[in-house]
Protein backbone atom coordinates (compact mmCIF):
# COMPACT_ATOMS: atom_id res chain seq x y z
CA UNK A 1 0.00 0.00 0.00
CA UNK A 2 1.12 3.75 -1.13
CA UNK A 3 1.19 5.92 1.85
CA UNK A 4 0.95 10.29 0.57
CA UNK A 5 3.70 12.07 1.37
CA UNK A 6 2.54 14.16 4.47
CA UNK A 7 1.62 18.16 3.52
CA UNK A 8 4.89 20.49 4.89
CA UNK A 9 7.66 17.80 4.28
CA UNK A 10 10.45 19.69 2.66
CA UNK A 11 13.14 17.48 0.08
CA UNK A 12 15.32 15.91 3.06
CA UNK A 13 11.91 14.68 5.15
CA UNK A 14 10.18 13.31 1.53
CA UNK A 15 13.21 11.59 0.69
CA UNK A 16 13.15 9.88 4.28
CA UNK A 17 9.33 9.32 3.96
CA UNK A 18 10.02 7.45 0.41
CA UNK A 19 12.92 5.69 0.91
CA UNK A 20 11.45 3.94 3.92
CA UNK A 21 7.52 3.82 2.80
CA UNK A 22 8.55 2.54 -0.73
CA UNK A 23 10.32 -0.34 0.90
CA UNK A 24 8.46 -1.22 3.68
CA UNK A 25 4.86 -2.13 5.32
CA UNK A 26 4.34 -0.04 7.60
CA UNK A 27 1.64 0.78 10.61
CA UNK A 28 -0.29 3.38 11.97
CA UNK A 29 1.99 4.05 14.61
CA UNK A 30 5.48 3.54 13.11
CA UNK A 31 3.77 6.11 9.66
CA UNK A 32 3.43 8.18 13.14
CA UNK A 33 6.74 7.91 14.13
CA UNK A 34 8.33 8.70 10.15
CA UNK A 35 6.40 11.56 9.83
CA UNK A 36 8.10 12.98 12.93
CA UNK A 37 11.69 11.61 12.01
CA UNK A 38 10.95 13.14 8.54
CA UNK A 39 10.02 16.89 10.16
CA UNK A 40 13.26 15.81 12.01
CA UNK A 41 14.98 15.90 9.09
CA UNK A 42 13.87 19.02 8.02
CA UNK A 43 15.03 20.80 10.75
CA UNK A 44 18.02 19.39 10.75
CA UNK A 45 18.74 20.38 7.10
CA UNK A 46 17.51 24.11 8.18
CA UNK A 47 19.96 23.97 11.71
CA UNK A 48 22.83 22.79 8.67
CA UNK A 49 22.30 25.55 6.49
CA UNK A 50 22.42 28.22 9.72
CA UNK A 51 25.22 27.07 10.78
CA UNK A 52 27.35 26.78 7.49
CA UNK A 53 26.03 30.97 7.03
CA UNK A 54 26.90 31.91 10.02
CA UNK A 55 29.55 29.48 11.68
CA UNK A 56 30.09 26.84 14.63
CA UNK A 57 30.71 29.92 16.99
CA UNK A 58 28.78 32.26 18.37
CA UNK A 59 29.80 35.96 20.21
CA UNK A 60 27.88 36.10 23.30
CA UNK A 61 27.84 38.61 26.56
CA UNK A 62 29.61 34.96 28.23
CA UNK A 63 32.12 35.05 25.49
CA UNK A 64 32.66 32.50 22.21
CA UNK A 65 30.13 29.38 22.57
CA UNK A 66 28.95 27.57 20.12
CA UNK A 67 26.13 28.16 17.62
CA UNK A 68 22.73 27.68 19.13
CA UNK A 69 21.66 26.14 15.96
CA UNK A 70 24.65 24.04 15.89
CA UNK A 71 23.98 23.25 20.05
CA UNK A 72 20.35 22.28 18.58
CA UNK A 73 21.08 20.22 15.62
CA UNK A 74 22.82 18.05 17.78
CA UNK A 75 19.87 17.40 20.19
CA UNK A 76 18.01 16.77 16.75
CA UNK A 77 20.66 14.04 15.74
CA UNK A 78 19.56 12.14 19.21
CA UNK A 79 15.99 12.79 18.49
CA UNK A 80 16.31 11.33 15.25
CA UNK A 81 18.35 8.43 15.84
CA UNK A 82 15.67 7.34 18.45
CA UNK A 83 12.62 7.58 16.06
CA UNK A 84 14.92 5.80 13.59
CA UNK A 85 15.39 3.27 15.55
CA UNK A 86 11.89 2.74 16.97
CA UNK A 87 10.94 1.89 13.51
CA UNK A 88 13.42 -1.15 13.61
CA UNK A 89 13.93 -1.06 9.96
CA UNK A 90 16.44 -3.90 9.20
CA UNK A 91 19.67 -3.15 7.75
CA UNK A 92 20.61 -3.15 4.33
CA UNK A 93 24.30 -4.35 4.10
CA UNK A 94 24.69 -8.14 4.91
CA UNK A 95 27.67 -7.26 6.85
CA UNK A 96 25.81 -4.85 9.05
CA UNK A 97 22.67 -7.46 9.52
CA UNK A 98 24.95 -10.02 10.64
CA UNK A 99 25.53 -8.20 13.40
CA UNK A 100 23.76 -9.48 16.62
CA UNK A 101 20.35 -7.83 17.00
CA UNK A 102 19.44 -5.28 19.08
CA UNK A 103 18.02 -6.56 22.29
CA UNK A 104 15.43 -4.76 24.91
CA UNK A 105 15.28 -5.81 28.34
CA UNK A 106 12.59 -5.29 31.11
CA UNK A 107 12.90 -3.02 33.77
CA UNK A 108 15.47 -4.85 36.47
CA UNK A 109 14.37 -4.88 39.84
CA UNK A 110 15.91 -3.14 42.68
CA UNK A 111 17.42 -6.52 43.80
CA UNK A 112 18.99 -6.99 40.46
CA UNK A 113 21.09 -3.68 41.13
CA UNK A 114 22.35 -4.57 43.73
Amino acid sequence: MEHKTPSGLKSGGRKLWRSITDEFELGQHELSILVEAARTVDALDELESIVRDEGVTNISPQGVRAHPALVEARQQRVTLAKLVASLRIPLEDEQEAARTPQKRSGVRSISSIR
